[in-house]
């Protein structure tokens, strides 16, 4: 086979969901965010694990990503939009129960007087500024809002990653100076925010990147595994080139391995002549650039001829090749492309 094999091991996001669920009260509902593909590895098969699991709440991004959620699910759990009630949104919103967080006095509008009785939820802007309803805004219109019965108030840290930074508590203070005695479920932690700790979990969490293996959940199980094969062996001299444009150029006589991947299945370029692949335990370098489909791969140290060779499992993950590329697992993990081939697999809980 040509193609790359992604597998991603649908119990251990499920013990990733039960494990961030411990770490509320049981008081505290923990519900999963699914959004962008459910990260990537596929919206309907994690889904009905996290469901499985003990989910009962799911959040997507978008309307639009709502439906195949609710395609897995059926009709039961609830399905929350953290881009509210958009211009185009309200017969999708209907059909399939969704819940939007509305987060401009602008959405309350339309949403009051598009669906009129269809359950909502109200996004505040604690001090992050990307999404949510200005102090104000809310001001102006809680009243009228509470009195139409939402069903959480909500909002999003922007620092939760870095446990002490002074924003956290900043947007804390905030958070409950705008909801304090509105009688509502408030929602304020994402996967950062559970580790923060109980001040911070309020009536439900919503966990997602913690749940797919990356940071800051350091206790994850590991969820991806992507195996690359390898297509062609040669022995280069000394003095040549490796891939485009000479950007490596060999030391010594080297054993080097073309494999089936590139910046068409979501491996960036940027690490081009800097990351490695795996041969069990043993790193392997890259050489040269990472191209649309292809990459060099040194083997030169390896005791046989690899038939494939790992980017990602046991002894890389998605925050290690982030480190590498000068980004975040979030990136690595959602960019991963469609041409490899997709298994499922058990193997934690």
């Amino acid at each position: 086979m040509g193609t790359g094999k992604l597998t991603i091991d649908l119990d251990a996001i499920a013990a990733n969901w039960r494990a961030l669920d411990a770490m509320s009260a049981p008081t505290v509902q923990t519900a999963a965010v699914v959004k962008a593909d459910a990260y990537g590895l596929g919206v309907a098969k994690v889904s009905r694990a996290l469901a499985a699991a003990g989910a009962r709440r799911f959040f997507v991004a978008v309307a639009e990503e709502g439906w195949a959620v609710r395609e897995a699910l059926g009709p039961g759990p609830e399905i929350s939009v953290f881009g509210g009630h958009m211009a185009g949104d309200t017969d999708m919103l209907a059909d399939l129960g969704l819940i939007p967080m509305l987060n401009s006095i602008d959405q309350v509008t339309r949403h009051f007087e598009a669906l009129p009785g269809h359950p909502f939820g109200i996004q505040l802007d604690t001090g992050m500024n990307r999404l949510g309803m200005e102090p104000a805004e809310w001001a102006a219109v809680r009243d009228v809002v509470l009195e139409k019965g939402p069903r959480l108030l909500m909002s999003h840290l922007a620092c939760a990653d870095e446990p002490g930074h002074a924003m956290n508590a900043a947007q804390l203070a905030r958070f409950v100076e705008l909801t304090e005695g509105c009688g509502v479920p408030r929602s304020f932690a994402a996967t950062g925010g559970i580790l923060l700790g109980p001040d911070y979990h309020f009536e439900l969490t919503r966990p997602g990147i913690g749940l797919y293996g990356g940071l800051p959940f350091e206790d994850a199980w590991p969820v991806v595994e992507v195996e690359l094969p390898v297509i062609q062996i040669r022995e280069i001299a000394k003095g040549e080139s490796v891939g485009y444009a000479n950007s490596f150029i060999a030391e010594r006589r080297m054993i080097v391995a073309t494999v089936s991947g590139g910046y068409a299945d979501g491996i960036t370029r940027r690490l081009s002549n800097q990351g490695v692949l795996f041969h069990g335990d043993v790193p392997c370098p890259i050489l040269g650039r990472v191209s649309m489909d292809l990459i060099g791969v040194d083997v030169s140290h390896l005791e046989e001829v690899p038939q494939g060779l790992h980017l990602l499992g046991l002894q890389q993950s998605v925050d290690d090749i982030a480190e590498t590329a000068g980004t975040i697992g979030y990136e690595v993990l959602t960019q991963l492309g469609h041409r490899y081939e997709r298994r499922y697999a058990r193997g934690r809980g």
